[in-house]
């Protein structure tokens, strides 16, 4: 969905740059979620799961993440992560450890099934987004992320 239809001539700079910037992430996002579907039958929210998973591993945390930890890193409710969670270990790609002294909490880690199938799914998943980026340079890209990352601390620090 085309987000800037109806503001092209608008003077409200700063709309347009918000409006180009979400119609840029639905672009990429829209062609990753078909992908995945089409090429790995998995859906987007689970290949983030097993993602934050595999870093967190990588990261030095070979026990894995707590619920709340992996709703905090995805950006979604508990309840989202939940459902994400059973659907996982159902398929036997995530495991769940109870927290020692907590029963409330638990821990969810890959499973060496998960880890291949991460490790199978990454490499087409980095050409997608490197084909979505492939009308930009490498300095380009720095810029972009500069840019970005100066728009993160003001979009953080900006009033509702």
């Amino acid at each position: 969905m085309d987000r800037e239809l109806g503001h092209e001539q608008s003077e409200h700079l700063q709309l347009r740059a918000w409006l180009r910037l979400l119609t840029c992430a639905n672009l990429v996002e829209t062609r990753v979620r078909a992908g995945l579907r089409e090429t790995f039958s998995i859906t987007l929210p689970r290949f983030d799961v097993l993602s934050q998973l595999a870093r967190a591993q990588k990261n030095g945390h070979p026990n894995g993440l707590t619920m709340g930890e992996l709703s905090q890193r995805m950006m979604v409710s508990a309840g989202n992560v939940t459902g994400l969670v059973d659907g996982l270990v159902g398929d036997g790609l995530i495991v769940r450890h109870a927290q020692p002294g907590d029963r409330r909490s638990a821990r969810v880690s890959l499973t060496p099934a998960g880890t291949r199938t991460f490790e199978a799914i990454l490499p087409t998943h980095e050409r997608w987004i490197d084909e979505a980026f492939s009308a930009l340079d490498p300095g380009e890209i720095r810029r972009l992320l500069s840019l970005l990352a100066k728009l993160k601390v003001s979009a953080a620090g900006a009033k509702a």
